[in-house]
C-alpha cells in the first residue's frame, strides 16, 4: 500500500532512531561505489508538495527535475536545483519510513563524500550531466520533525559532515532522462 507524502507530512516519532543506534548502524554500512553507482529512487515534489516516484524523469539545466517544486519556484537557485542523498544512509535514517518524506529528488548508490565528490565534480546520470555546486545541503526543521532531533545532530556532526550524509546539491549541466536503475558515472573531478 502507498502512503501519500506530501510537504506538511511529518515522520513517526516512535521510528525515530537515537544517536547512539544511528552510529551503531552506520558501521554496519558497506562502503558505497566511488566512480560508478546505481539511481535507486526519483521524487518529484508536484503540486501542492504531493511527493510522486515516477521511474523515469526529465532533467533540465532550466527547470531542474522537470514537474518539481524547484523549477516552478521564482527565485530558483541553481546552487540548489537538485539534491541528492545515499540511499543507504537515507534508509538507515528513515527507519522504515518512506524515502519520499526527505524531499530530495534523488537517492543514489554512490559515495558522495566531500573527497570523493569535491565541488565541481561532473557525473553523469542517465543522459545528463550534473555538476556538484558549493550550496551545502542541510538538515532543517523539516527534518528533525521527519526523522527526529538526533538524526539532524548526526547528520550535522562535525566529524562526519565531510562524509556529506544528509546529501549534496547537485545543478544540470547538460539536459536529459534519468531513470531509475540507470548508472551514476563520475566523469571528471
Amino acid at each position: 500500500m502507498s502512503v501519500r507524502v506530501d510537504s506538511s507530512t511529518v515522520g513517526d516519532p516512535h521510528r525515530h532512531l537515537g544517536i547512539e543506534a544511528l552510529e551503531a548502524d552506520l558501521d554496519a554500512l558497506r562502503e558505497a561505489p566511488k566512480d560508478a553507482g546505481r539511481v535507486v529512487l526519483v521524487v518529484a515534489r508536484r503540486n501542492e508538495g504531493v511527493r510522486e516516484s515516477p521511474t523515469k524523469a526529465r532533467l533540465s539545466s532550466s527547470d531542474g527535475l522537470e514537474g518539481d517544486a524547484w523549477g516552478r519556484n521564482a527565485d530558483r537557485d541553481p546552487e540548489a536545483q537538485l539534491t541528492v542523498m545515499d540511499a543507504e544512509v537515507a534508509r538507515l535514517i528513515s527507519n522504515g519510513q518512506p524515502l519520499t518524506l526527505f524531499g530530495d529528488q534523488v537517492f543514489v548508490d554512490l559515495d558522495l563524500s566531500k573527497e570523493n565528490l569535491p565541488i565541481g565534480t561532473r557525473v553523469r546520470m542517465g543522459h545528463a550531466v550534473l555538476e556538484v555546486t558549493a550550496q551545502p545541503h542541510n538538515g532543517c526543521r523539516k527534518f528533525k520533525e521527519r526523522f527526529g532531533a538526533d538524526a539532524l545532530r548526526f547528520v550535522s556532526r562535525p566529524d562526519l559532515r565531510h562524509r556529506n550524509f544528509r546529501g549534496i546539491y547537485l545543478r544540470v549541466i547538460e539536459d536529459g532522462e534519468v531513470t531509475v536503475g540507470d548508472e551514476v558515472r563520475v566523469f571528471h573531478r
